[in-house]
């Protein structure tokens, strides 16, 4: 393949946008912002299971209170009916005498052991409540944070597409300097070779491999026509000669 030096040299300065273009590009996946964002999402992910479970238990313990005090009432009822009943003297065998006033206190001591139910239901509900207030709160500080990353992540998208315009602008321009077929190889060779599709030769080493050519390489390059379009004989990536080449 055959093309003017000019034209050649063209390729060092598209490989360099190019190479720009994927730093851009790698940058946009690697913003420390979508680190930030991962991270503050498996945060509110567990902050909102552990509220669901509060909220459950929060749930739970609302029946067993009403249950509690629901049984509260019925002994209270039962024992405030025979304590009528014995207030009334209703009750003329002594052995149902006792037996009404053994029950009354069998009540009472019942119903104090269900209050006491009661309280402690209460207190672990006032518990459930607090943990889930207090989650209440970690959830918005965390979504708080995460959108002001969220923020600071589309600023810096921002600047980076800017950077990118400029960066394709200057590529086309460059590109319309490049023959159609010299830049279809470097295209092709670009994409084969991690991105670099043509290195220049400095003092006589490739920049795209860094190895050093054989003396009998560098012979034949020094041979070689000035328009003719040199391979790398290691990476086989194109090869540009460059006042610092050392031919």
């Amino acid at each position: 393949m055959k093309a003017e030096p000019a034209q050649q040299i063209r390729l060092l300065d598209l490989q360099e946008i190019d190479s720009r273009l994927a730093q851009l590009t790698h940058r946009i996946r690697t913003l420390p912002e979508l680190t930030e964002i991962r991270r503050l999402d498996a945060r509110l992910t567990e902050l909102r299971d552990r509220l669901a479970v509060a909220a459950t238990e929060l749930s739970d313990l609302d029946r067993e209170q009403r249950k509690a005090e629901s049984d509260v009432d019925q002994v209270r009822a039962r024992s405030e009916r025979d304590t009528k009943r014995l207030d009334a003297g209703r009750v003329s065998s002594h052995k149902e005498l006792e037996g009404l006033q053994s029950e009354i206190a069998s009540l009472r001591r019942r119903q104090a052991e269900l209050e006491e139910i009661v309280l402690e239901v209460m207190e672990r509900r006032e518990a459930t409540e607090a943990r889930g207030a207090d989650l209440d709160k970690e959830i918005a500080a965390a979504e708080a944070d995460r959108e002001a990353a969220e923020e600071r992540r589309s600023s810096a998208v921002l600047d980076i597409q800017a950077d990118q315009a400029t960066e394709s602008d200057r590529r086309a321009r460059v590109s319309a300097d490049v023959p159609a077929d010299l830049l279809a190889l470097y295209t092709k060779l670009r994409d084969q070779y991690d991105g670099v599709g043509a290195a220049a030769l400095r003092y006589g080493r490739c920049e795209g491999c860094k190895l050093a050519l054989s003396t009998a390489e560098l012979a034949r390059l020094r041979g070689a026509p000035a328009d003719e379009v040199l391979r790398c004989e290691d990476c086989r990536r194109i090869l540009i000669r460059t006042d610092e080449s050392g031919l």
